[in-house]
């Protein structure tokens, strides 16, 4: 405080007549030296007002950083949702790391982690195939009838949420089973396997027992599948949202 007090009444006192941030006492940069003002008018103004832009940042963040610490207890990297014992797994990337606010794996259970991995990853899987379901109907759908008995074409289903008063109960039925049948029969989840390799599925799900060799193409492949399924969970609850806001 005393610090704080001497440096802000004596060194870098306000004066009316200057720009704001401008001590007749300091530098460029706050240094003491006197050195400046900086001859380039134009460079002047755009680092001025990255200043005020960085400055805004590091307000919100420092706010945010506070309130996070008071509430987790802890600056370190638990702050972060950050656990060494899977640190090196496939999905921690950029920009974000090992990103667990909720900090579910602070307890570094593995048994846990591989199921909810497994968890995202069929998520992931599912939502890509959802997002593709609304965007193909806008441009080509299936030719034939949907159901023959009471005369439903492909082509009368509108696309999105609007389908779902168009398909008749015993086809909703069907996708239910359909679903069921495939997660309790050909993909079953195996906490001896990585997430989402199952012993019927090939590469791409397709069940015919092939795999993708080992090394650093693979480990590539398996972590742009895990982004984009992300990326497709984040995207379909988008679509649902618009859709069921605006009917479209």
């Amino acid at each position: 405080l005393v610090f704080c007090g001497l440096v802000d009444a004596g060194l870098y006192r306000g004066d009316p007549s200057r720009a704001p941030g401008d001590y007749e006492q300091a530098g460029i940069l706050g240094v003491p030296n006197a050195s400046g003002p900086m001859s380039d008018a134009e460079g002047r103004t755009r680092k001025l007002n990255a200043e005020l832009a960085n400055g805004r940042l590091a307000m919100v963040a420092i706010m945010g950083m506070l309130f996070q610490d008071g509430t987790m207890g802890t600056a370190g990297p638990e702050m972060w949702g950050f656990s060494p014992a899977f640190e090196k797994e496939l999905g921690v990337q950029a920009p974000f790391g090992f990103w667990d606010p909720a900090g579910l794996t602070k307890d570094g259970d593995i048994d846990s982690f591989k199921r909810r991995r497994n968890t995202e990853v069929k998520h992931g899987r599912v939502s890509m195939i959802a997002c593709l379901g609304y965007i193909v109907p806008e441009f080509a759908k299936f030719p034939g009838y949907l159901s023959p008995s009471q005369g439903i074409a492909f082509a009368d289903v509108p696309n999105g949420l609007a389908a779902l008063s168009k398909v008749p109960g015993a086809g909703v039925a069907q996708w239910v089973l359909f679903c069921g049948l495939i997660e309790k029969s050909l993909l079953v989840y195996d906490p001896s396997r990585a997430a989402g390799d199952f012993a019927n599925g090939g590469v791409l799900g397709v069940p015919n027992g092939s795999t993708m060799p080992e090394g650093e193409g693979k480990t590539r492949k398996l972590n742009a599948e895990i982004a984009n399924g992300r990326l497709a969970m984040v995207a379909i609850i988008g679509m649902f949202y618009q859709d069921g806001l605006t009917g479209s």
